[in-house]
């Protein structure tokens, strides 16, 4: 039991190499069960390397003293109690002083809080699949609210009570404001002084935590951050082993990263002084995935670059009539191929320029699940009702993406508040829809998080948001397909559609919708992808 400033201890299991003497010590913070045996397996498994390895569970959850508050007990408020961890471990008489940070998803954003408070014997830190805002990557995801997967924290707090009266806490606060901001690591990257390796995962949605905290600490860091941050992005889910089968999907072998034994030469090297080159490797290493099961596909490679993302050019794929999607935007006519392969079509003579589709929280859409289904075929769900999808023709060349992929969609509802989900996937010949990323956006947001701005019923109004980020090579013959919708529960918890307070029983309001997605010359709805020109 771990003793905070306030007088609180945290419930922390310890586990030390063979032998006597002093050991650097790494230790990672979470709420789950850190009792488990894959928990104890892991722990064992880094403390054979050299070092006292602590599992430490958050204020209030599970056998840890204090009311649980979430995360709020990391940062840089009252309570210090990733700080008050570090400084305990170096101090104790087994410990050279010299201390590390590891873990992904909750122990990732446990990571960026501490580096935020600076304790002096932090050395370095490792983090997989990591967070930076909980309002954007915890709570709520593009404005969305999932209440009733966060009601699940009751069973991780040492009092249930504590946690539902967190959830009515967040009730008070819809919107990005002041509470929120003192839960952003990305507000405090200036404060961020310590050498960190990054691990990050293509089929995560967290995939944009893992990139802006790496390209926050290089660019804008402390003096020991700035320079010495490395990234490296495969294709894998969020948390979970870094193998090569994925999902639905079999990559080939070198697909497979070991962090085990990449983790612990980062730590040999800074917390015990050794030279093995660990710090030299090149800064930013990540998967280009090719297609699965082809033989000779181009793609899947690892590829090096010297910052996040490489260059690209950015190319509009317009949603177009009749379900198509192409490079040439709308109200152009005759046959067109684009340079990047999208194929060709040929416009007739009447074009539909809009989709319409019904909207029911009461009824909805189903993507199961509370994780993201990545590396999954995504047609159970494309061939839902309420369902709308634009596929490319089969590619005449290979096309890469790398880097960022955005929305603009051009859309009105009957509804004063709706959500879009958009969705991207690499269609294979045989017809499966493969999942490379979805997203979803509030339309309340559409201006910004820190306000509301509520549609009025039936006027077009434009949403533009972050879809996700891959490195990918869609195949000659594949087509790309993206999908949209507004309901796909219970993965995304349905919007009410009443522009009403967002609230723990707020669907008991809900009304129907109906909603459109206008693809015409005049509000040319797309997705914009970062495409790498082949080499001459």
């Amino acid at each position: 039991m771990i003793p905070m400033r306030d007088g609180v201890h945290l419930s922390a299991y310890l586990y030390f190499p063979a032998g006597e003497g002093k050991w650097p010590a790494v230790f990672e913070q979470r709420y789950a069960d850190i009792s488990g045996a894959g928990s104890k397996k892991g722990a064992a498994d880094i403390a054979r390397n050299g070092f006292v390895t602590a599992l430490v569970n958050y204020r209030g959850s599970h056998e840890s003293e204090g009311k649980w508050v979430g995360y709020r007990a990391l940062a840089w408020g009252e309570q210090k109690d990733g700080y008050d961890i570090c400084e305990w471990l170096a101090t104790q008489p087994w410990s050279t002083g010299k201390i590390g940070t590891y873990g992904g998803s909750q122990a990732g954003f446990a990571q960026n809080f501490l580096a935020v408070t600076q304790p002096p014997h932090l050395v370095c830190q490792y983090m997989t699949d990591t967070g930076l805002s909980l309002f954007q990557e915890g709570y709520r995801i593009g404005g969305v609210t999932r209440p009733n997967r966060f009601k699940d924290l009751g069973k991780v707090a040492r009092d249930p009570a504590d946690s539902d009266a967190l959830l009515r806490e967040w009730d008070k606060h819809p919107d990005y404001d002041d509470y929120w901001k003192d839960e952003d690591c990305s507000l405090h990257f200036a404060q961020m002084n310590v050498p960190c390796f990054t691990l990050g995962s293509w089929y995560d949605f967290m995939c944009q935590g893992s990139t802006a905290s790496f390209v926050g600490r290089q660019h804008h860091g402390g003096d020991q951050s700035r320079g010495s941050q490395q990234l490296l992005i495969g294709p894998w889910l969020h948390g979970g082993s870094k193998a090569n089968k994925i999902n639905e999907m079999v990559f080939p072998e070198n697909a497979t990263f070991g962090t085990l034994q990449h983790l612990t030469r980062w730590f040999a090297h800074y917390l015990k002084g050794e030279d093995n080159g660990v710090e030299k490797e090149p800064t930013v290493r990540y998967y280009v995935m090719g297609a699965a099961g082809e033989p000779g596909a181009p793609g899947n490679v690892w590829r090096e670059a010297k910052d996040w993302p490489p260059a690209a050019e950015s190319v509009s794929y317009y949603l177009r009539e009749n379900g198509g999607l192409n490079t040439a935007a709308p109200g152009l006519t005759g046959s067109i191929t684009s340079a990047t392969g999208a194929g060709s079509i040929t416009t007739n003579a009447v074009a539909t320029p809009e989709d319409h589709y019904l909207s029911d929280p009461l009824h909805p859409m189903s993507i199961p699940g509370t994780g993201f289904p990545g590396a999954k075929d995504a047609r159970p769900f494309e061939q839902q009702s309420e369902v709308k999808t634009w596929t490319t023709e089969p590619l005449t060349e290979p096309v890469e993406w790398t880097g960022e992929v955005t929305a603009e969609l051009y859309v009105s509802s009957t509804a004063p508040d709706t959500d879009f989900i958009a969705r991207v996937s690499d269609v294979y010949p045989d017809g499966r829809s493969m999942l490379l990323m979805d997203y979803p956006l509030r339309a309340r947001y559409r201006e910004g998080f820190d306000k509301e701005a509520l549609l009025h019923p039936g006027q077009v109004a434009k949403l533009t948001w972050h879809l996700g980020q891959t490195s990918l090579v869609f195949n000659k013959g594949h087509r790309i397909r993206v999908t949209v919708a507004s309901t796909g529960a219970p993965l995304y918890e349905p919007n009410n559609q009443t522009g009403g307070a967002q609230t723990l029983d707020w669907m008991k309001d809900a009304v129907p919708a109906t909603n459109t997605i206008w693809h015409d010359i005049a509000r040319p709805s797309r997705i914009i992808a970062p495409v790498i020109k082949a080499a001459k």
